[in-house]
């Protein structure tokens, strides 16, 4: 993991916030399978980390809570980047033998899982290749969906999973949106992203030659509706700015493109995702 595109100057993504419909249990799941600990937790929310310090995930149980939507905007997966390959080969080792029924890509530029918490919210847990493997032409990066080679990555550690390494950070988002002509505009012309892949019906944006902090898709249908506000799914996540003058920069240019940015720096994409400007 290169720290490089998670610290000044890069724009990245930092915590999420979600809704789940049962806290006790989800936490059970976070904490026993994920490896992540409380920070902070209430009757009706939680906010987990993986150093002790920083919060990555938190976990919000609305009182009116309604089972995730379908065919919506919003989330289709948060990613966790773990530090190295030999702690993903701990970690898939952990969650086969917990029972999670998961998914598995080899993106040239990383390695990945795919599984859903228990209320359907989508989960990716990843290691990146060193950037000096990543392939680009003109401005955009080489990813695709291949097999993983699961043996070789079992093979990796015989290292048994306990927590989440301390390094352990947000990786990535990858939204559902309702226009990608319109998310592009927002993501780039608004808060400054680059476009660094395109595939059928999706969009992948990143600061700083990350191969994606942002991915967006429309495969949800193209003018899907945003979920209810209490449904399971995305509240909001934060996007960190290198500092005040960068983020004030982004909120003019979302202005200009009539963006509305609350006085807490909240905005919404067009598909209706919040997004925290934060520094």
């Amino acid at each position: 993991m290169e720290k490089k595109f998670f610290q000044k100057p890069t724009v990245y993504v930092g915590e999420v916030n979600i809704n789940v419909t049962n806290l006790k249990k989800a936490l059970h799941f976070y904490q026993n399978i994920l490896g992540f600990t409380v920070l902070e937790q209430s009757d009706s929310s939680a906010v987990l980390t993986a150093d002790g310090k920083t919060p990555l995930l938190s976990l919000e149980q609305p009182i009116d809570v309604t089972p995730k939507q379908p065919r919506t905007t919003g989330l289709y997966h948060f990613a966790i980047l773990l530090p190295s390959r030999a702690d993903l080969s701990s970690f898939v080792k952990h969650i086969i033998r917990a029972g999670v029924q998961l998914g598995a890509s080899d993106h040239y530029v990383s390695e990945a899982l795919y599984f859903n918490d228990p209320d359907g919210n989508g989960i990716e847990v990843y290691r990146d290749r060193p950037s000096a493997e990543w392939s680009w032409t003109d401005g955009q990066v080489a990813m695709a969906t291949e097999p993983l080679d699961g043996d070789s990555l079992v093979a990796e550690s015989n290292k048994e999973w306990g927590s989440m390494p301390k390094e352990t950070i947000m990786g990535h988002i990858h939204l559902h949106v309702s226009d990608l002509e319109e998310t592009e505009k927002f993501f780039v012309n608004g808060l400054g992203f680059d476009i660094v892949t395109r595939y059928s019906g999706a969009l992948f944006a990143s600061t700083g030659g990350y191969h994606h902090h942002i991915g967006l898709n429309v495969w949800n249908g193209v003018g899907a509706k945003a979920p209810a506000k209490n449904s399971v799914g995305l509240n909001w996540f934060a996007l960190v700015f290198p500092d005040e003058e960068s983020r004030n920069k982004a909120v003019d240019r979302l202005g200009e493109i009539g963006s509305k940015v609350t006085k807490n720096f909240e905005v919404k994409d067009p598909s209706g995702n919040v997004i925290r400007l934060v520094i």
